[in-house]
């Protein structure tokens, strides 16, 4: 075995330590998130005039097991994301380092914002809108599966799409991304944003129309602020080849 082989192996050990460093995490998270899943599941409750209705015990277990997985999922992202930057460290600059580096933090903070702007804007303008229909015509009862389904297809994505900003910003400070590329991809990724809106909202206009409005705000958000970036790194590009020239 050659050199590049041994190096090559060396990097798929490493990504398999960190992996498993993170899924350890998961679990940890995941054991915690359980021991607390009733309490977490009465204050998701706490608004709702009815009890929900389960079909069988399955459901109940469905139901702890979602929201457990969901408080994990929001408690590994830091985590994942420091073992993500730690693998890919060696071949960033100083500055790359420090700057990588600070944006773990906003990834947490980031998912929590999305999940809680699904939650408490979205979540209850759809079910209120859906329940207004049925009103004088028929009799309500949610199910706890179809109910916490219902919850988690509205706040769930936004969580992982709110993160958008962040990844184009980190992106384009790799040089990676820029805003000509974003400006050029701006119909593909109307398409492809509004195809995500319809999927995990349920099928009346309303609810497509209050998830597909977010998130191009998001996506013109992620383009100016790329901009931004795109800027100054081209000013500190053109300062660094200004030492350069001086010194030669």
């Amino acid at each position: 075995m050659d050199g590049k082989e041994l190096h090559v192996m060396g990097h798929l050990d490493e990504l398999r330590g960190r992996l498993i460093k993170t899924l350890l995490a998961f679990i940890l998270f995941f054991i915690i998130s359980f021991i607390y899943v009733e309490n977490i599941y009465q204050w998701l409750i706490r608004d709702l005039d009815q009890k929900l209705a389960v079909l069988g015990p399955s459901d109940i277990l469905w139901v702890y097991m979602m929201i457990a997985v969901v408080f994990s999922t929001a408690g590994v992202i830091p985590v994942a994301a420091y073992h993500i930057w730690r693998f890919v460290v060696p071949a960033l600059t100083r500055e790359e380092r420090r700057v990588t580096l600070g944006f773990i933090p906003f990834l947490f903070l980031l998912f929590i914002i999305g999940m809680a702007f699904g939650y408490f804007v979205l979540f209850p303008t759809v079910l209120g809108f859906l329940t207004s229909l049925s009103k004088g015509q028929f009799e309500t009862l949610f199910t706890a599966e179809k109910y916490f389904r219902f919850m988690l297809n509205l706040t769930l994505p936004f969580g992982l799409l709110f993160e958008m900003p962040l990844v184009v910003i980190f992106l384009t400070k790799l040089g990676i991304l820029n805003p000509l590329r974003l400006a050029k991809a701006r119909k593909i990724s109307y398409f492809g944003l509004i195809v995500i809106s319809i999927v995990v909202t349920p099928p009346d206009f309303m609810s497509d129309i209050l998830v597909t409005v977010p998130l191009l705000i998001l996506y013109e958000l992620s383009v100016s602020l790329s901009k931004i970036v795109y800027r100054k790194r081209l000013v500190n590009q053109e300062q660094r080849d200004g030492s350069h020239a001086s010194e030669a």
